[in-house]
């Protein structure tokens, strides 16, 4: 699911625009499997780890299920948002969080674009 943001974002150039400023990477955790978010300029790329010793600013991890969860379109309550999902320790944000609050928006829009896919949840 996850390495489907590129095509459904970078075509966006609302959105590109709004990461304008945004320039780093971060790791995103989908239950065991890892994937490295970079975005440069807001323009993002997705990879699939395992990685070694690869630098990221910031993990967000949660189980396969409850990315599930936010994926649906539209999303139960408790999982609509990555905060609600931080609340109810459904989700994990650790690491530098100024780049993480500095483009708030624009991660949680990013996270949430798998919904534009009409809910399905094949994270595979």
């Amino acid at each position: 699911m996850l390495d489907r943001i590129p095509e459904l974002l970078n075509a966006d150039e609302g959105f590109v625009r709004r990461g304008r400023f945004m320039s780093t990477r971060f790791l995103v955790e989908v239950g065991d499997k890892a994937y490295s978010v970079a975005v440069d300029q807001g323009r993002v790329s997705v990879e699939e780890g395992p990685f070694l010793l690869r630098s990221h600013a910031f993990t967000i991890s949660a189980d396969a299920g409850d990315w599930e969860r936010h994926w649906a379109d539209p999303p139960p309550p408790g999982w609509q948002d990555l905060f609600a999902m931080t609340k109810d320790n459904r989700a994990r944000v650790e690491g530098d969080l100024l780049p993480f609050m500095q483009n708030l928006q624009y991660v949680k829009d990013l996270l949430a674009a798998p919904r534009r896919l009409g809910g399905r949840a094949d994270h595979d």
